[in-house]
C-alpha cells in the first residue's frame, strides 16, 4: 500500500507519458510489494505528479530536468532484492515518461521511505503491518476461490 510522489520540472514529461506514469509507476511499486493485484489494492496505491514551475530546479551543472521519486512503505515490505527491483523499475517508467533513454538514468533518483509499524493510518485508524498481510492474504484467498 504505497504512497508515491514524482516531482519533476514542467513540460519535463511527454503527454503519453504524463498520461501514464503515475498508474505506471503505482502498478510497478505494488508489483514489487507482491500484493494481490486486485481493485482493492490498487486503489491504495496513491501516486501525485508535482510538478515545478519552469526554472525551480536546477543542478550547480545544467538546468535538465531532474526527477524525483519518493516511495513511501511500511516498514519490512521490501527486501534488498524488492527495493532494488522497485528502483530499476521505477527509473525505467520515469525514464519512459519523460521519453528519455537507459543513458539518462543518473537524473531519476528513488528515495525509498519505510514507515514504522504504527505511524500508517487509514480510515480513521492506525493500520499496522500485520493488518496488511492479513488482509493481503485473505484477497488471495478469495480469488482463489472465485477462479475454482
Amino acid at each position: 500500500m504505497p504512497l508515491i510522489r514524482l516531482t519533476v520540472p514542467a513540460g519535463a514529461l511527454t503527454e503519453k507519458g504524463r498520461a501514464g506514469v503515475r498508474r505506471d509507476l503505482a502498478a510497478a511499486v505494488l508489483r514489487w510489494e507482491a500484493v494481490p493485484d486486485t481493485a482493492f489494492f490498487r486503489a491504495q496505491a496513491w501516486s501525485y505528479l508535482v510538478e515545478l514551475p519552469e526554472g525551480a530546479q536546477t543542478t550547480a551543472e545544467d538546468d535538465a530536468p531532474r526527477f524525483l521519486v519518493e516511495v513511501k512503505v511500511p516498514q519490512g515490505v521490501l527486501s534488498e532484492r524488492r527495493k532494488a527491483g522497485l528502483v530499476r523499475d521505477v527509473t525505467g517508467t520515469v525514464l519512459a515518461a519523460a521519453g528519455l533513454g537507459p543513458a539518462e538514468a543518473p537524473r531519476v533518483w528513488v528515495l525509498v521511505h519505510e514507515q514504522p509499524d504504527g505511524t500508517w493510518g487509514a480510515g480513521g485508524a492506525v493500520v499496522r503491518h500485520a493488518d496488511l498481510v492479513a488482509l493481503a492474504q485473505g484477497r488471495r484467498r478469495d480469488e482463489e476461490r472465485a477462479d475454482a
